[in-house]
């Protein structure tokens, strides 16, 4: 394994920034075990002391071991940004530095997952009110969409449009209708199609 492991050395290890941490961990775990340091990490075996007197097979198998879990965690510190080395480095083994991170972004990664489907619940869900202009009802729509554009999901213009459209007050239909009469909706931009509503305000 040593030529695979040397001709990696040139490549980087993926870097994690504290964001997308199950991607992240999928694309280390292969690095590492190209590397062939992946049971090092993952089983931590511990590393005997030499006995008295020891032989120099003793001595070579116990340098390996040490100089393996050593490399290992060099792998981790150089996979991670400054922020979260900082607070990585007081750990003692490398087990510990991975049980860690997933203990502390898995976590992220869950709670991110149900920011998402909450603010997908809603952006399916609303509907516009009698007492709301077309602004405030885009506006509302365009501030969840960011939102969820920031958590990592992408909500195109083109839905964007689409949901604006379908969920408008009846009162907007000539407008809508015509609008489908004239312009390709899925090359409509969001601006024009609230501009062309708040006509009819």
């Amino acid at each position: 394994m040593e030529s695979g492991s040397s001709n990696l050395s040139a490549l980087a290890p993926p870097v994690f920034d504290g964001e997308n941490y199950q991607a992240w961990v999928l694309r280390m775990q292969a690095y590492v075990e190209i590397c062939d340091y992946w049971e090092t990490i993952e089983e931590n075996h511990e590393v005997t002391p030499l006995p008295n007197n020891p032989i120099m097979n003793q001595i070579k198998m116990h340098n390996e071991r040490t100089n393996r879990k050593a490399k290992a965690k060099a792998y981790l510190y150089v996979a991670v940004s400054l922020a979260i080395f900082n607070r990585i480095m007081a750990f003692g083994s490398v087990k510990e530095i991975w049980d860690y991170l997933k203990a502390e972004y898995q976590r992220d990664e869950r709670i991110k997952s149900m920011k998402v489907l909450n603010l997908i619940r809603k952006f399916k869900r609303l509907q516009m009110k009698y007492s709301k202009s077309i602004k405030k009802y885009s506006d509302k729509r365009i501030d969840i969409s960011n939102k969820v554009r920031v958590l990592g999901i992408d909500i195109s213009d083109s839905r964007l449009v689409q949901k604006i459209h379908v969920s408008v007050l009846k009162k907007y239909e000539v407008t809508i209708a015509s609008l489908e009469n004239t312009k390709d909706l899925t090359q409509l931009r969001v601006v024009e199609l609230i501009s062309s509503l708040q006509v009819q305000e």
